[in-house]
């Protein structure tokens, strides 16, 4: 690996074009390459996040989840590859229901808001989100493995849990959306 980033300018993609991890070439605008990018900077925001006050045990799996992102992203890289397989996504499920379990039962909706911590965490959801949307793009063009839009499905609704979880951990909690407020 230390081979492999030793020249980081290379001027390859001066033309509009960038390589992919089988050696194939494709344009800095398809679909792929927009997908690999927003799963690129979900990593970014989740790094962002690991900046935050937060327990241990979630510092550790948002750094695991760090690393699936990258597979992910060298899946996307190789077409026909995976990386990412039914186990992932199950340990997403387990994290769902292990942070979830302690929250109240929400009746009104939230807004993105309150701590630091738990709006950096909303921020992931969103761009999460469009991530998902670049790979179901993809999949319409190119044959893509499930795992991958399931990944991001489930890592979307667990950054909206943990926004939640870091929310609490900050000695506040939701925020509620008020339909009702007296608009000026």
């Amino acid at each position: 690996m230390g081979n492999r980033l030793s020249k980081i300018a290379t001027r390859t993609g001066d033309d509009g074009s960038t390589g992919l991890g089988d050696g194939s070439r494709t344009g800095k605008d398809s679909a792929r390459i927009h997908a690999l990018g927003e799963v690129d900077e979900l990593n970014s925001f989740v790094g962002l996040l690991l900046c935050e006050d937060m327990p241990p045990d979630l510092r550790e799996e948002l750094v695991s989840i760090q690393h699936d992102l990258f597979d992910l992203g060298g899946e996307l890289c190789i077409p026909g590859y995976q990386m990412i397989k039914d186990e992932h996504v199950a340990r997403l499920d387990g994290l769902l229901e292990k942070y979830n379990a302690d929250l109240p039962i929400l009746k009104e909706f939230i807004l993105p808001a309150g701590s630091r911590a738990a709006s950096t965490a909303h921020v992931c959801r969103t761009v999460c989100r469009r991530a998902e949307r670049a790979i179901v793009a993809l999949s319409k063009e190119d044959t893509i493995n499930p795992q991958p839009r399931q990944y991001v499905n489930r890592l979307s609704d667990l950054m909206f849990v943990l926004a939640r979880v870091l929310n609490r951990f900050a000695g506040g909690s939701d925020v509620l959306w008020n339909h009702e407020r007296k608009r000026g």
